[in-house]
């Protein structure tokens, strides 16, 4: 098969996929995580933005996909283990 016949994903599917990597990052109980999670997840979008060969897109939608699978197991994982007292910056959030 030719290179070419990857199909890019849609522009439905890439909405999708940045919506719930930022949907996921917001269920993160650690402020840093959460944060660090959302702005990871903006900075990829932002720079995969310009990609015009459909092969390199297929490429940067299968990685996030993948990412947005770690990103729900760690979410799982980091719930676990959830600090007992609040951060400083939810605490300035809640007031």
């Amino acid at each position: 098969m030719a290179a070419s016949a990857v199909a890019a994903p849609t522009r439905n599917e890439v909405l999708w996929l940045y919506r719930s990597l930022l949907r996921v990052a917001r269920q993160f109980c650690d402020y840093n995580i959460r944060e660090y999670t959302k702005r990871r997840t903006i900075d990829a979008f932002r720079h995969n933005q310009k990609l015009t060969d459909s092969s390199k897109v297929a490429a940067a939608f299968a990685d996030g996909k993948a990412q947005l699978e770690v990103a729900k197991r760690q979410c799982i994982v980091y719930s676990l283990y959830a600090p007992k007292v609040k951060s400083v910056m939810d605490i300035k959030r809640s007031a």
